[in-house]
């Protein structure tokens, strides 16, 4: 037990560091080929960020336990909104553009919508066991290759201010993102390992570990990312990253796992998909309550008293 928790620290300062130079080098990549920080974070960041999810969920999948695949994105996308943007919201309160309230955001919440319409169609038309088939899978992925592609092709260029420090160069940054992704799904990977270790010997269910430990654990590279983004003024950069994140672990982590094998929703309960959409509708809902517009510290306590709430319910109903 002792040799696990020393593993999760060494995981947790590699994930540390790896976000922290991902950050850098994906900001120099941004504004040198003009894409806007908030682009950046959506595609590269957030899929980079992603690496631990589809890890843990392609796994999964290929070893029949839909549990740990479906489990792990729906607690990873509630961690992400729930507890990482509210605390990045509480250290740096955050812009929300035009752009992202009346396209991003609902973009989310409609990916959600098509997540569960799709895994609980056979019991809406009493077709059988709910889940994704591989048709299901498809599909996610063909949405999931539209939207990454009208997102790069939308992305508006930022004009690079004439204070702003010189820019890195292209080799450098490059190098950062790649050793930064490289510490973030070692150390991410780490992290996990000797967290569901640690909850085996606890004794508790694949279904717990998915959407807490191994939630929490893949989701790492988010929080760092987006503490780091805060730290470093980058607010448009964790937005980016978590619904990025989020929009990559439903369509491609999940599209590509029920490809692998279809994913039943068995042991996923409506409260659990419920607070996933609930996550998002409150993102939304926060752009026009309170200060318009932003992510304040008030949005930041909301988002964590909910994420609080519905760990309390795991808990309870072990």
């Amino acid at each position: 037990m002792i040799v696990q928790i020393l593993l999760l620290l060494v995981g947790l300062a590699l994930v540390v560091f790896g976000a922290d130079y991902l950050v850098e080098g994906a900001s120099s990549i941004a504004r040198r080929f003009g894409l806007s920080e908030f682009v950046i974070g959506l595609t590269i960041v957030g899929m980079g960020t992603s690496a631990p999810e589809m890890v843990v969920s392609f796994i999964g999948a290929f070893e029949g336990n839909a549990d740990i695949s479906v489990g792990n994105v729906i607690g990873s996308n509630i961690f992400n909104t729930m507890l990482i943007l509210g605390l990045t919201a509480l250290l740096l309160p955050m812009a929300v553009t035009p752009e992202n309230r009346r396209k991003d955001i609902p973009m989310n919440i409609l990916i959600v919508v098509l997540l569960i319409v799709l895994g609980f169609k056979n019991t809406l038309f009493g077709l059988g066991t709910d889940g994704l088939s591989r048709v299901d899978g498809a599909i996610l992925l063909a949405v999931f290759i539209l939207y990454m592609w009208q997102a790069f092709s939308s992305g508006k260029p930022e004009e690079q201010k004439a204070d702003e420090a010189p820019q890195m160069k292209l080799w450098l940054a490059a190098l950062m993102i790649l050793g930064g992704l490289a510490a973030l799904v070692f150390g991410g990977k780490l992290f996990v390992d000797s967290a569901v270790g640690i909850a085996h010997a606890l004794n508790v269910s694949d279904k717990f570990i998915a959407i807490t430990i191994l939630a929490g654990g893949t989701s790492m590279p988010e929080l760092a990312t987006c503490v780091a983004a805060a730290v470093k003024k980058k607010g448009q950069l964790a937005l980016g990253n978590i619904i990025g994140s989020n929009i990559f672990n439903i369509l491609l982590i999940l599209g590509g796992s029920a490809l692998i094998h279809p994913l039943s929703f068995a042991g996923i309960s409506l409260i659990d998909l419920g607070v996933l959409l609930l996550s998002t509708l409150v993102l939304l809902t926060a752009c026009f309550v309170g200060k318009k517009n932003v992510l304040d510290r008030m949005d930041g306590v909301l988002f964590l008293l909910i994420w609080a709430v519905y760990m309390a319910w795991l808990i309870v109903n072990l």
